[in-house]
């Protein structure tokens, strides 16, 4: 009985799988015939568009073809009948001889007019001309009816506008007084033959009376469409066998071009192959049809094997799949999309009287640089070991997540007071911020977070609560990174300011609408300027002055930095040339320095500008060399070998390692203002600064003390050993002029703002 059961349940098995394999295949093979028979069908339908267009396109040309025939015919005899000799000649008193030898044997022997003609006012032939002899004009009176559509047209006899025996292939230039044509020319047929006849009535002027015209002599030359002709067009055309036809019938694939007149008349038959690519894309395209045909069947078979192997492997994998749908494949933590439907679920249960919740948005800083300096494998190992570290300090309950790149988002139920999630954000930071040995590399990176709370007030979903905790992140940035911040109302305006703030200095930088003044840097006895450091300013159109400490976070954070510094190294290089011999300090961010085309950049700079490369000092940072230090040695020699100074600047606020002092070439040490700010009341910033002078003379570096505004501090620093200082002691920034005047005017330390004063009075 189990075992009946056991082929029941496989037979039924089979017929379920042969059920869904019909209900896919058929389906399938349908779709793929209807394919075919509609890729066939506009094959044939495009090529047979094809033909047509390429036989209208034959026919526009040959048309033209034969309308520049007939207008060149007619200028050629233009050009000998229209002129006041002719007149003369012609019609007021008849030359013979003049008109045999200037116009007739002219038109004979330069263009190979078959035959020239001379009407009077009667339309009796008065000079007829055959080969290259004048005959007398009685002998073709007998063929004047063949002659008589082009005289009626020039005189305008036909009442009814219409040309019977002929066609127009030429435009008339008309008469303002009764629009009668002065001359043509017309195909029609003459002794028997297609033949192009231009005609031009013999007139001192086009406005002339009705009378006169018709009074006026007529010129006529007759020239045949013969072979010669027409394969002088087949050959301009590439039109294939172009024959007149006359009475036989034309070949089954020509086509027949008839030249008819008014009254629907062919007055000249002519035919060509003409060219079928729509042939030849039937005929290249049928054997791809043939082997779509035979490759349906063989997909359908195909079809059949493969779903029959594979719907157990599909079972298989559908677990997997899923999961892989749902968490990060290199750190294994859930991802974006699990990340959204649980922060959906939770703000459901907070709507409904749960517990509140929160979300912190955490994001790696620095974490580019790794992957830009030592490569993504690092980069990837990394996000390793910080996963690992977010899942190991926070508690089981609480879900971990990867947004992507550098992104992680943390959600917490339960105590979410902004004393709870402050000391959560600094358990996450103060373990991310850790080094870390990877591969042999010593790693340093920081961490910022953006915290936004889910409680009873809260309306929104989970957009708003991602974007919430987005600008709380931005806030945390902007502020110094390495902290957290929890979002409040305030930040929607402080978001929406910064943004303004960032697109205004985009334009400013673009339009070059911010300046650059210059801070003297002095001797120790601050007698004598040896340099000057370029700090931009922004003046904004409606804001006013703008404080570099905040627009220059915003340019960081926004990539602006790299265009600004750039902008601010070209305008120091070009208005430093007219103060030779003077030190020009630019202060150079991570982010430009980082970059593999730094040093071209500074190379095409000092190029374009002309300024001396040993007079051009960059001030770095020490978080610039972090985690760049391979590269960022590769750049300093680089920079070194062009002639340039490097001064490492705010020494002793930062790592202050002394292996970057080793093994970087800097050839000057910036002692921060904040430890000279301190000197007078504080032993250890005494200390400190008499510690970095030993250090930087021992390393043969000049030390220059920044931030010194009092003579105290001066003198001190003077004792000390201080190389050069600057400060408001020695002068404020000023202008390139203030500079100028104050280079003019040696002999103290007097501030630029007292020497503009002097200046001026």
């Amino acid at each position: 009985m189990a075992e009946t059961n056991a082929r029941l349940a496989e037979k039924s098995a089979q017929i379920s799988w042969d059920r869904a394999r019909l209900s896919v295949v058929v389906p399938i093979s349908v779709i793929v015939a209807v394919a075919i028979v509609c890729i066939v069908f506009a094959v044939m339908t495009s090529a047979k568009r094809a033909d047509e267009v390429a036989l209208e396109h034959e026919k526009r040309l040959f048309s033209r073809a034969i309308t520049n025939y007939g207008n060149r015919i007619l200028r050629e005899l233009e050009s000998v009948a229209s002129n006041e000799e002719a007149v003369r000649r012609i019609r007021d008193h008849f030359d013979h001889d003049w008109m045999h030898n200037r116009v007739g044997l002219w038109l004979r022997n330069s263009f190979d007019h078959d035959f020239v003609f001379v009407a009077d006012s009667s339309d009796k032939l008065v000079y007829a001309l055959l080969g290259r002899n004048s005959v007398e004009p009685k002998w073709f009176n007998s063929i004047l009816p063949e002659l008589a559509p082009t005289l009626d047209y020039i005189r305008g006899t036909p009442t009814d506008g219409q040309l019977n025996g002929a066609v127009r292939i030429s435009e008339p230039r008309e008469a303002a007084d009764d629009q009668q044509a002065n001359r043509a020319t017309l195909i029609q047929r003459f002794l028997g033959r297609p033949a192009a006849v231009a005609a031009v009535r013999i007139a001192p002027t086009e406005q002339i009376a009705g009378a006169e015209r018709n009074s006026a002599p007529i010129v006529m030359s007759v020239k045949f469409i013969d072979d010669d002709m027409l394969s002088d067009i087949a050959g301009r055309l590439q039109l294939e066998n172009l024959h007149l036809l006359d009475k036989e019938e034309p070949a089954a694939d020509e086509y027949v071009f008839d030249l008819k007149d008014d009254s629907g008349t062919p007055v000249m038959r002519l035919a060509w192959t003409p060219k079928k690519p729509g042939a030849e894309i039937v005929t290249s395209v049928i054997p791809f049809i043939a082997v779509a045909f035979a490759g349906f069947g063989l997909l359908a078979a195909l079809i059949h094997g493969y779903m029959r192997r594979t719907a157990a492997t599909i079972a298989q994998g559908e677990q997997r799949l899923r999961y892989l749908a749902l968490h990060d494949p290199l750190c294994g933590l859930p991802n974006r999309n699990y990340f959204g439907e649980r922060l959906e679920q939770v703000i459901g249960n907070v709507h409904q009287g749960g517990p509140a919740a929160a979300v912190l948005y955490v994001d790696l800083d620095h974490f580019k640089d790794v992957n830009d300096t030592l490569g993504h494998p690092v980069g990837d190992e990394l996000i390793r070991n910080v996963t690992g570290r977010l899942s190991g300090i926070l508690r089981p309950e609480d879900l971990v997540s990867r947004l992507g790149g550098d992104e992680f988002a943390v959600l917490v139920t339960g105590a979410v007071d902004p004393a709870t999630l402050q000391r959560m954000a600094d358990r996450i930071i103060a373990a991310i911020c850790a080094p870390y040995s990877i591969n042999g590399h010593n790693i340093l990176i920081g961490a910022s977070i953006g915290i936004a709370t889910i409680n009873q007030r809260f309306h929104g979903g989970t957009a708003d609560v991602m974007r919430y905790a987005d600008m709380a992140l931005y806030r945390a940035k902007n502020e110094g990174r390495n902290r957290a911040c929890i979002y409040d109302a305030a930040m929607d305006a402080d978001l929406s300011e910064r943004k303004q703030l960032e697109h205004d200095l985009r334009e400013a930088i673009a339009n070059d609408q911010l300046r650059l003044v210059y801070q003297p840097i002095v001797n120790g006895s601050g007698d004598t300027i040896l340099g000057v450091e370029a700090l931009s300013r922004w003046t904004h159109p409606t804001r006013g002055d703008i404080e570099p400490s905040q627009f220059i976070p915003i340019a960081e954070h926004s990539g602006l930095i790299i265009k600004l510094g750039e902008w601010v190294l070209r305008r120091a290089c070009t208005e430093g040339k007219q103060w030779p011999g003077l030190s020009m300090s630019v202060n150079v961010s991570a982010l430009q320095f980082r970059r593999p085309d730094f040093v071209d950049t500074v190379e095409r700079i000092l190029r374009e500008t002309g300024f001396d490369a040993s007079c051009l000092e960059l001030e770095i940072t020490e978080s610039t060399l972090i985690g760049n230090v391979d590269n960022a040695e590769t750049a300093m020699h680089r920079l070194k070998s062009i002639g340039l100074r490097l001064a490492l600047d705010d020494f002793g606020t930062g790592y202050s390692s002394l292996a970057y002092l080793r093994r970087f070439p800097f050839d000057k040490l910036k002692i921060d203002k904040s430890f000279v700010r301190s000197i007078e009341r504080s032993a250890d910033a005494a200390a400190i600064v008499h510690a970095i002078v030993g250090l930087g003379r021992g390393l043969g570096m000049r030390v220059t003390a920044e931030g010194v505004e009092t003579a105290e501090q001066q003198l001190f620093l003077r004792a000390a050993g201080v190389h050069s200082m600057q400060g408001y002691r020695f002068g404020r920034p000023g202008s390139p002029n203030l500079i100028s005047a104050r280079l003019a005017m040696p002999g103290s330390h007097r501030s630029i703002a007292k020497d503009a004063a002097a200046l001026a009075g």
